[in-house]
């Protein structure tokens, strides 16, 4: 057990003492404050206060540095990616019955046509298919047109077009090989005669020629010879007459 003894005590306390009391520490002491109180006192008023020009920037400091850590923050966040449109199903096509089929539907069929010759004194003669209601002026075109300095002759351009029929443009249909007729020299086709050909007719003149052809164009090209009963100014007896001389 540890013994006190008095002297050795008192010499130590008698050493501290003068280590307090040595003139050349007064300065230092001086500097101590006495209380907690004069220690903040001397905090308060020590260099670490910035004043109002630091404050103020230290805040504007502050407020960047918010700005920087939000505008970081957005740009963080995940960006919504728009979904792709679903896939249409196609329903399944029912099996088209025979009724329904291309043959036997008028409305699934391929464009009407016609089919001319076109031939005299055009660039192109020729066999040309044409869309059905097309007019003489459509083949005439379709040949090239008719020659530079060729007459058209007696063509009719508005009339229409039937399936078959030969144009001749600008030129007359040749004459026939004397004591020889050939078999559809006597027989008029309807639809391609001209006026002159409509007045070798029995019983037609240069009115009732006009009369024919008035009624070719404005009704269409003829189907059935005895149409010509339609036309103004040929009664029974003369159709009887013509009717075996022409054809359609």
């Amino acid at each position: 057990m540890r013994t006190s003894d008095p002297t050795a005590e008192r010499a130590i306390a008698e050493s501290r003492l003068r280590s307090i009391t040595d003139p050349e520490r007064a300065p230092l002491l001086a500097q101590v404050p006495a209380t907690f109180q004069a220690f903040r006192a001397a905090v308060s008023t020590s260099a670490l206060d910035p004043g109002r020009p630091g404050l103020r920037a230290l805040l504007a400091l502050a407020a960047v540095a918010v700005l920087v850590a939000g505008f970081f923050l957005w740009r963080s966040q995940p960006t919504p990616e728009p979904l792709a449109a679903p896939t249409p199903i196609s329903s399944p096509q029912p099996a088209a019955s025979p009724a329904a089929s291309p043959a036997a539907s008028p409305r699934s069929s391929p464009t009407a046509q016609v089919t001319v010759h076109v031939t005299g004194k055009v660039r192109r003669p020729g066999v040309y298919s044409l869309p059905m209601g097309a007019r003489v002026t459509d083949a005439v075109t379709a040949a090239g047109g008719v020659r530079k300095g060729a007459p058209l002759g007696s063509v009719n351009l508005a009339r229409r077009l039937t399936d078959g029929e030969q144009i001749l443009v600008g030129a007359t249909a040749p004459a026939a090989v004397a004591g020889v007729t050939p078999p559809e020299a006597a027989v008029l086709d309807l639809n391609a005669a001209t006026p002159d050909q409509l007045e070798q007719l029995p019983g037609v003149g240069e009115v009732l020629a006009a009369r024919i052809i008035d009624y070719r164009t404005t009704h269409g090209a003829f189907t059935k010879v005895d149409q010509l009963r339609d036309v103004s100014g040929i009664g029974a007896k003369k159709y009887e007459e013509i009717k075996p001389k022409v054809r359609v």
